[in-house]
């Protein structure tokens, strides 16, 4: 079975609410969407969200990616992920987003024909149930957090990230100590803290001095994604550990923060890597140096990479650092029946591929220029 067509579309999805980071604040979900069907009528989907602070890809910048490789994949063997994106590689420098959209859709279309869920392509399912890292983050001070962290501790969310890097280090720390403390005692819980590249090398250490005595599991990407140096500092400075998100995008960054000593753990997204394939593979390295795993989405994305996050959660072997997702923050998703995020968690998709059915008539109505 062959490859028939490739097509890309972009969308821009309503959010609940706006989510304010270090550097820009996310009001609307924009991602590029990729249908690739086969010789014999198989659809598969594929997704990626625009994140030019991370990847440097705009939505426009992947579509056009996409559409520049489409006639060189098409007519390929469907079975062989490897050799297609290779192929692609080749053709096209870089552009890990829309190669990731790519391999998606390569995943669920294989997935569709053999009746085998995505996991099943990557490994052995690990887990069915996964643990929502919660994002706290209320902009309503120390007292609006922690009154979400504990609502949301309530409805059965185990895992929680702060995030910081937004304001002064010491009212950062303030709130997350504050965080920490009413969390303390509830059960086991994981809670990390996400400075998006929000302070220099100095601010982070002040920083991770001050919540030193916290139940703090992990610090993640407290400086600059390129500076290696200055992660290392705050590494070596922190009783806490750190954690690498927006400096990791190939194999060789996740050995160079391993052999420096600049991180602890990994953030792994398919944007960044290019992928379900290859993130599973750096999960597998991290597995082998002995690092942490975090699995997460970006702000924010649909329902078509969350079942993308969802199979790579089931399939490796360990995600000590939890899993971040953001489908859940759309007003409405472009899944005929969407993710259901409840008691603070999320069921792996048991279908065939990913799992889902994409609802055109949805992507339509969300459907802009590209």
């Amino acid at each position: 079975m062959n490859i028939r067509h490739i097509e890309t579309l972009a969308v821009s999805l309503p959010m609940k609410k706006p989510v304010k980071m270090a550097f820009e604040e996310v009001k609307s979900a924009e991602n590029v969407l990729v249908r690739l069907e086969t010789d014999e009528g198989v659809v598969g989907w594929g997704a990626a969200a625009a994140a030019p602070t991370m990847t440097g890809e705009t939505v426009a910048g992947m579509a056009a990616a996409i559409r520049y490789l489409a006639p060189k994949l098409e007519g390929m063997p469907l079975e062989d992920i490897g050799a297609i994106m290779a192929r692609a590689g080749s053709y096209l420098h870089g552009n890990q987003s829309a190669k990731s959209a790519i391999d998606i859709a390569l995943h669920d279309a294989i997935g569709r024909r053999t009746g085998t869920p995505a996991h099943n392509l990557l490994a052995t399912k690990r887990r069915s149930r996964i643990p929502v890292l919660y994002i706290v983050g209320t902009g309503k001070g120390a007292a609006g957090d922690v009154d979400e962290a504990l609502r949301t501790l309530a409805e059965g969310h185990v895992a929680f990230k702060i995030k910081v890097g937004v304001a002064d280090p010491r009212e950062d720390a303030e709130r997350t100590r504050r965080i920490c403390e009413a969390l303390d005692g509830k059960g086991e819980l994981l809670v990390c803290a996400d400075a998006n590249q929000g302070y220099t090398a100095e601010q982070a250490i002040a920083y991770v001095q001050a919540v030193s005595d916290t139940s703090l599991a992990y610090f993640e990407q407290p400086v600059a994604w390129d500076d290696l140096e200055g992660m290392a500092r705050v590494a070596k400075s922190s009783r806490v550990p750190i954690g690498c998100d927006e400096g990791l995008h190939s194999l060789a960054d996740l050995r160079r923060h391993h052999e420096s000593g600049a991180a602890r753990g990994f953030s792994l997204k398919t944007i960044k890597l290019g992928g379900m394939k290859p993130a599973y593979e750096a999960g597998m390295l991290c597995e082998r140096l002995g690092m942490k795993v975090n699995l997460a989405s970006k702000v924010a994305e649909t329902g078509i990479s969350t079942a993308a996050i969802l199979h790579l959660a089931a399939a490796l072997p360990a995600i000590d650092w939890g899993v971040g997702f953001s489908s859940q923050m759309l007003t409405e998703d472009i899944l005929e029946t969407p993710h259901v995020f409840a008691g603070g968690h999320v069921g792996v998709p048991a279908g065939p591929g990913l799992g889902i059915e994409v609802d055109e008539a949805k992507v339509r109505r969300y459907a802009r220029e590209a």
